[in-house]
């Protein structure tokens, strides 16, 4: 996945979930935040971020916030893209089989996943998860309590009696860690629902990423700690 146009900044404060001020060539500019998480540990004083420049004169903010440096760690903290590079990626790399058919936000009962995909012999729920938390090389989702994680986790179970393969992908938005691991601090019964989901026979897939300034893809599978 690739950015079109991406320039350096320095942040400085953070307004709401959406809006940040940061300063690009010494000017100062309001942008857009794209990830509603806390991210407390990537927006600190003066990190230096990257930001993509809209091509829409129309636009409120002209740069969307998508990637920061965390000592020597470059993040990609753009909470659409795990979806995009997900897609991307099964194209190539599908690993159930050779995918005949990719249809992203498929709705299955009371849920909506991000991915339906068929193979010759399985017809697959995929769920995405993108993680930017990263605590001495251990990486953990979620950085903030998700009811809707949750549901998506209880409704790949159901499936998977149904029938279905399913599992969940978790994306991890850098490169260069050692394991993955639920937040059990910050939200103890989404780890709870991950535990059980597995044993369920729901799949649990981890990767890391390659990240650049202006973009990134799908790199190695990453070792899980449920």
């Amino acid at each position: 996945m690739k950015y079109k146009k991406i320039v350096q900044g320095k942040f400085l404060k953070r307004i709401n979930r959406f809006v940040a001020h940061v300063e690009i060539d010494g000017e100062f500019h309001v942008v857009h935040v794209k990830n509603t998480g806390r991210c407390k540990e990537l927006l600190t004083d003066n990190a230096t971020v990257y930001l993509e420049e809209s091509d829409n004169p129309n636009r409120k903010t002209q740069y969307d916030l998508v990637a920061v440096e965390k000592g020597k760690l470059l993040i990609n903290m753009d909470s659409q893209a795990p979806n995009k590079v997900v897609g991307e990626w099964l194209e190539k790399h599908c690993p159930w089989g050779e995918a005949k058919r990719i249809k992203p936000e498929y709705t299955h009962g009371d849920s909506r996943f991000d991915f339906y995909i068929e193979t010759q012999e399985q017809k697959i729920l995929l769920e995405v998860k993108g993680v930017t938390l990263e605590r001495d090389g251990v990486v953990l989702f979620p950085d903030a309590p998700t009811e809707r994680g949750i549901k998506h986790l209880y409704g790949l179970i159901n499936a998977k009696k149904e029938g279905y393969l399913t599992a969940v992908f978790f994306v991890i938005q850098m490169q260069g860690v050692k394991y993955f691991t639920p937040n059990r601090e910050t939200h103890p019964k989404f780890a709870e629902a991950l535990v059980e989901a597995a044993k369920a026979g729901v799949e649990i897939l981890a990767y890391d990423c390659k990240v650049w300034e202006d973009g990134f893809e799908i790199n190695n599978k990453v070792d899980i700690c449920l």
